[in-house]
């Protein structure tokens, strides 16, 4: 089992930054990607970044690309994601995923941690 606990996220005014903390604990080392997901209020959840294992593969959303970053630390323990340039359209909750599969549904789910921007 993986357990995925996310922390960073807050209220920030359009055009600021934060840094989003995911710590994976448990069978990380069967982990094969990591991946930041988030839903707007109302909305679907979407896959913002994704990033494999070693670093080799990223993938970003369109709507974050230019301004979002995905980075891992050398033990995959630990997922960041680097927000800038946020705008009101960035308000969501943001939820950490990982699988041990390249590929699919992600299996391991964080509680999410709310971002707020403001206008």
């Amino acid at each position: 089992q993986v357990r995925l606990v996310e922390s960073g996220g807050g209220l920030v005014q359009a055009g600021g930054s934060l840094r989003l903390s995911c710590a994976a604990s448990g069978s990380i080392r069967s982990l094969s990607r990591m991946g930041w997901y988030r839903q707007p209020p109302g909305k679907q959840r979407d896959l913002v970044a994704s990033i494999t294992s070693g670093g080799s593969t990223v993938y970003y959303g369109d709507s974050v690309k230019g301004r979002f970053t995905i980075s891992t630390d050398n033990t995959k323990s630990t997922v960041y994601l680097q927000m800038n340039s946020l705008t009101p359209e960035d308000t969501a909750v943001y939820y950490c995923a990982a699988d041990r599969n390249w590929s699919g549904p992600w299996n391991y789910w964080g509680q999410g941690t709310q971002v707020t921007v403001s206008s």
